[in-house]
């Protein structure tokens, strides 16, 4: 069984969708796509749909390919369902850029509900109490990254261009592009679209500044 939330971010649609299987007491859910704006609901709506004898709830979180703070309140949404049946929870396998917005919060990305990183048993405390630069760095990003979803069509095509050329993962990819704009200062999509247009040929040589950074972020992420 799955269920499935529909949210407009930037005009257009972003999928959350959670697979859900019971063995024997324990649920297994897989969500696969987006924390963004009413990831939370569709939890809440998969949670109320498991069985009254539900022992234990383990989220696997590899499918997840982008988290914006909403995704706090989806843990939040978990961690309270944990306490209100006295079941054990877990939401494991973060990758990627998900993984990066726990880190910033000060969770830990391999059990942000009871890792160490965790000073309380509830993540809402847990976000208070963190630094405030810390929050500030993470809402800096997090926006960072939610503008470039508008220009997802050349980023997806530089990360293929990466992929192939350097028989890396998706996640190693948006790595190295994310990793060439902060190196060079610039805006994310442009770094793509030099990317993209290196891939056929005969486009103008980038900046020497932008032709170091990939240079460098490639040396990082991928060797």
């Amino acid at each position: 069984m799955s269920s499935a939330a529909h949210t407009s971010l930037t005009g257009r649609l972003n999928t959350l969708t959670i697979d859900d299987r019971v063995e024997g007491d324990r649920a297994v859910l897989v969500p696969r796509g987006e924390l963004v704006h009413g990831c939370a609901d569709t939890l809440t709506g998969t949670l109320n749909g498991l069985p009254d004898d539900t022992g234990r709830v383990d989220l696997d979180m590899a499918g997840v390919l982008f988290m914006d703070t909403a995704g706090l309140q989806f843990l939040e949404v978990l961690d309270s369902y944990g306490r209100h049946r006295r079941v054990p929870v877990t939401a494991t396998g973060w990758n990627g850029q998900p993984r990066r917005v726990l880190e910033m919060a000060g969770l830990d990305p391999e059990d942000p509900l009871h890792g160490p990183g965790t000073r309380q048993k509830t993540v809402p405390s847990v976000v208070v109490l963190e630094p405030t630069q810390r929050l500030d760095l993470l809402r800096t990003e997090v926006e960072q990254l939610r503008r470039a979803i508008v220009t997802r069509p050349v980023i997806d095509q530089a990360r293929g261009v990466l992929m192939a050329t350097h028989a890396c993962s998706s996640d190693e990819a948006w790595n190295v592009l994310r990793e060439a704009s902060q190196l060079s200062n610039t805006k994310l999509r442009k770094v793509a679209a030099v990317v993209t247009a290196g891939a056929g040929g005969g486009s103008p040589l980038p900046p020497p500044e932008l032709r170091e950074a990939l240079r460098t972020a490639i040396d990082r992420c991928l060797n």
